[in-house]
């Protein structure tokens, strides 16, 4: 048997044929099968690859000559079966190959279809993804479309805007030269024509000197004889009229009681009159005291006609127009002037206010404002303007509210620097007059009323006295303009003194401003500025049109402007250090006062001991 598994081993080529099996070289039907599912699944296994036919006869003999062997073993049997089995082993196992194949093969495809249904579902997500991008991109390109519109729009409003206020200028311009030109003529024409009347006049009085000098002695010799005999006849009554009076008692008595009653008639004149005056200048004069008023007045109306006709057509208008502030300021200060406008429509009791704040924030500009808003007139006093009066402060005083009370449409009675005569009498050192007087404003303010509105400024409200504080009903602070405010003064004072005298020119010299960006030039000026009031930034302003009009050729350049923002920041730097060295100064001053008053407190407490 060993040499039969030996030669089964080495090549079953050499075995002879068996009834039953396949030669060597031919597949079984299980071969064919594998091949027909190696030709369905992939390649088939290397021992049945097809190779090239050649035939050999030695083979076949020594094949013959074991077949004959092998019939004469015994066993044979054993031997044909072991082949058969092992035929049928390598078969199976080569079906079980071919098995794994087409199981791996299944396999492949179940998780081709699943890389498949994975890489369709990323492509649908990502069609998603890019048809989502693609709408919003859509979308971001219909607002921008609907934003630009906007804008255009906006543009275009501007520049009809810009063109009909350019018309409208244009159009006055042309009215005012048109007017000025007739004035002009109608001034030479007038001239001419009393040049004429002049001269006909002096010819006519040089032809006709000898009549007129004829004339006037006649009248001179008639004129002599009416006196002569008029002083003759007058002579001669007189003294019938003296004598017949002085026989007849009656008649003397008579011309007694006429005189007296004629003096007693002069002496009423007299003071009726000084009593009608005194009413005329309280409804139609101005006190002393009043440094500015809307309110008519017949005495300012003769002394300055232009600018009372001036003050009589300016209509009522916005209480915030032309007053940059702060957004809660403006809504707070909005509130208070629609309550004063509906206050005096309603006939109801005004309010009395307080301002106060930095110089130059806006407080007096406000208060004219409220009172053109609010349809009422307003007077400005100013409290420096009481301490030199004297003792006749407390009369100018009553006449001031005697003034304020016979206006008919209402005033607000504005008092600036109030805290130079409304200081506490009880730490301040006032004189008896200015006591008197702070007592009188007291007495006139003590009831709400619905003739004036009290509106007080002050830089330093803390030394109002208690009674005034009293009398306020709000209180409403004007702080510095923040970063903001500041920005939206520069652009309006630089469009008021810059761009409109370069736009409008004037007779004399034309200013010319040079190509920059007035916008990032003014948020540069406004961050520079930071600190200073709205006051000094006019005044800054009209320092950049007096650069200009100094310039040699008369072109305001950003260099010069931005020369004249470091000057104004320093001048500004300097003010601030004057006013801390005053603060240093008073705050040493009250030290020293408190020291001595402690000092003296102590040696009072030593010496009530010692008693």
């Amino acid at each position: 048997m060993s040499w039969l598994f030996g030669l089964n081993k080495g090549n079953n080529s050499q075995l002879p044929p068996v009834d039953g099996l396949p030669e060597s070289g031919e597949p079984t039907g299980q071969g064919d099968a594998g091949a027909a599912g190696s030709g369905r699944g992939g390649p088939v296994d290397s021992g049945y690859r097809s190779e090239a036919y050649s035939f050999d006869s030695t083979a076949l003999e020594r094949a013959a000559k074991a077949a004959k062997q092998l019939e004469s073993s015994k066993h044979a049997t054993q031997a044909l079966e072991l082949s058969k089995m092992q035929e049928v082993t390598r078969q199976q196992e080569q079906m079980a190959k071919i098995k794994e194949y087409e199981v791996g093969v299944e396999q492949m495809k179940i998780e081709q279809k699943r890389v498949d249904g994975e890489q369709k579902r990323k492509y649908m997500e990502e069609e998603a993804k890019i048809a989502k991008h693609k709408a919003e991109y859509q979308d971001q390109l219909a607002r921008r479309r609907y934003e630009d519109q906007l804008v255009q729009q906006q543009r275009m409003q501007e520049q009809n805007l810009q063109k009909q206020e350019e018309s409208v200028a244009k159009q006055e311009a042309m009215r005012k030269a048109t007017l000025e030109q007739e004035m002009e003529l109608r001034a030479q024409a007038d001239m001419k024509r009393i040049q004429a009347e002049t001269a006909a006049r002096a010819k006519v009085e040089r032809e006709n000197q000898d009549l007129y000098l004829e004339q006037i002695r006649l009248k001179a010799k008639e004129s002599r004889t009416t006196i002569m005999e008029g002083i003759q006849t007058a002579g001669n009554v007189l003294g019938a009229g003296a004598q017949a009076f002085l026989n007849d008692w009656d008649k003397v008595v008579a011309a007694a009681s006429g005189i007296s009653l004629l003096a007693l008639g002069v002496y009423t004149a007299k003071r009726g009159t000084g009593v009608v005056a005194g009413y005329i200048d309280a409804r139609l004069g101005k006190p002393s005291l009043v440094r500015d008023t809307s309110k008519f007045s017949l005495f300012e109306t003769v002394k300055h006609p232009i600018q009372t006709s001036k003050k009589m057509m300016v209509k009522p208008q916005d209480a915030l127009s032309g007053v940059v502030l702060a957004p809660q300021l403006e809504s707070r200060l909005r509130d208070v002037a629609l309550a004063t406008k509906n206050t005096k429509l309603n006939r109801g009791m005004f309010r009395n206010l307080l301002f106060h704040g930095p110089p130059g924030t806006g407080k007096t500009m406000f208060a004219k404002k409220l009172a053109m808003h609010s349809g009422m007139d307003y007077a400005v006093l100013t409290g420096g303007d009481i301490a030199p009066m004297g003792r006749d402060g407390v009369t100018a005083m009553h006449k001031v509210f005697d003034w304020a009370s016979a206006s008919r449409k209402g005033l607000i009675l504005f008092v600036d620097e109030a805290d130079a005569f409304l200081r506490k009498r009880s730490s301040e050192r006032i004189s008896e007059e200015m006591r008197s007087t702070l007592n009188a404003f007291l007495y006139r303010t003590g009831d709400q009323s619905d003739k004036f509105m009290l509106v007080l400024a002050s830089n330093t409200p803390e030394q109002l006295d208690w009674a005034i504080n009293d009398r306020l009903d709000e209180v409403v602070e004007f702080p510095l303009p923040g970063d903001d405010e500041r920005e939206r003064l520069v652009r309006l004072y630089f469009e008021k003194y810059v761009l409109q005298p370069a736009a409008e020119g004037s007779r004399g010299r034309r200013i010319q401003v040079e190509e920059m960006d007035y916008g990032k030039l003014c948020s540069d000026i406004a961050h520079l500025t930071r600190g200073m009031s709205g006051r000094e930034i006019a005044k800054l302003s009209v320092a950049w049109q007096a650069a200009g009009y100094a310039s040699e050729d008369g072109v305001l350049s950003q260099v010069m402007i931005m020369d004249r923002v470091a000057d104004a920041v320093r001048n500004h730097s300097q003010k601030l250090q004057w006013l801390s060295d005053e603060e240093i100064r008073e705050n040493r001053n009250v030290g020293y006062k408190s020291r001595k008053e402690e000092d003296a407190s102590k040696s009072m407490n030593v010496e009530t001991g010692k008693k």
